[in-house]
């Protein structure tokens, strides 16, 4: 006894699937810019922050002295500055009746200009302390999904330190993924006709909801591999998919006319090609030699050799020669 199921016509998208992985549009790892004391943390592991908002807080007590002594130092620069100035026109009058050489003149004209540099210098140094003290404050640079934090209050944190926290848009994403040239080509060949629909299959094996589009085609082939690197955006709701996340990246082209499709399982090969065992209509077993297209979802696409109709044996080939007679039970399609 065998299980026989016939032959169809079906329309079978094509498809072809690489492995990929998966990319944030934008990326953050947030360091500290200067050395200090961490204060809390200003956010919750895992929660979503807006562009500018306050994480981090480095003690500013330090930094905030340092603006003042240069504000200090800054007001001292102008008075001298001030002064240098009443000698200087105190000094041309004094020309006018010379009641003191020019030579003086000269030198009071070089401290002047003197005391404006050193304002010049000191107002730099204070916009530097501000800018010093601004850093005593971690605000995040773009909007997205903040990470767990790596330092907690009281420790000691510099440039030098790993990054505190890590800030991830995934409202869309990227899939970036390599195929080859011959592929390449065919995928070139199907968008003259239809562009095909990029999907995304999860690691147990379903669908992603959303599909995606190719934003990015490298201009180089990788010479180790003979690849080309391609990438595609993909919509991103619920932050279901993570960066880093392997994932297989499936090129699906709209189904053409109806092909004749066959049970993946009735196939066998050997030193001659692809066959299937087939029962005839006086339910006697025969070879037939086919040749095989694209296979999927169980089945396979048979392009020469077999007609819609014809019963070919999905259970029970090990156990039948050609031209022994058996008996037959019929398999649902699809089953």
């Amino acid at each position: 006894t065998v299980v026989v199921q016939p032959a169809e016509q079906k329309s079978l998208a094509r498809q072809a699937e690489f492995i990929g992985r998966i990319e944030a549009v934008e990326r953050v790892d947030v360091r500290a810019r200067i050395t200090g004391v961490l204060e809390t943390p200003r956010f919750k592991d895992g929660e979503k922050v807006a562009a500018g908002q306050l994480l981090y807080v480095i003690e500013p007590d330090q930094f905030k002295v340092a603006v003042d002594s240069k504000k200090a130092q800054l007001a001292s620069a102008k008075a001298d500055a001030l002064n240098a100035e009443l000698t200087f026109e105190r000094t041309q009058e004094l020309v006018k009746t010379n009641a003191t050489t020019r030579s003086m003149l000269d030198q009071r004209r070089a401290e002047l200009a003197r005391a404006e540099a050193n304002v010049q210098i000191a107002e730099a140094a204070l916009k530097d302390a501000e800018i010093t003290l601004g850093y005593t404050e971690i605000r995040a640079p773009i909007a997205g999904r903040v990470g767990r934090t790596t330092l907690t209050a009281g420790n000691l944190v510099s440039p030098s330190s790993n990054a505190l926290t890590t800030i991830v848009n995934d409202e869309s994403v990227r899939a970036a993924f390599s195929i080859s040239q011959r592929e390449m080509l065919e995928y070139r060949r199907m968008e003259k006709s239809a562009r095909p629909l990029v999907r995304l299959k999860l690691a147990d094996g379903s669908f992603f909801s959303q599909a995606g589009t190719f934003d990015y085609v490298d201009n180089v082939v990788d010479p180790q591999t003979d690849g080309l690197l391609l990438r595609a955006t993909f919509p991103n709701p619920g932050s279901e998919l993570k960066h880093d996340q392997s994932v297989r990246v499936v090129f699906e082209q709209p189904a053409e006319a109806a092909q004749v499709v066959m049970p993946q399982n009735a196939l066998a090969a050997d030193q001659t090609g692809s066959y299937v065992l087939l029962v005839d209509a006086e339910q006697k077993v025969a070879v037939r030699y086919v040749k095989i297209g694209q296979m999927r979802d169980g089945l396979a696409v048979v392009t020469e050799g077999l007609k819609p109709g014809e019963m070919v044996i999905v259970q029970g080939q090990q156990r039948v020669r050609p031209g022994m007679k058996v008996n037959v039970q019929t398999a649902v399609a699809g089953n």
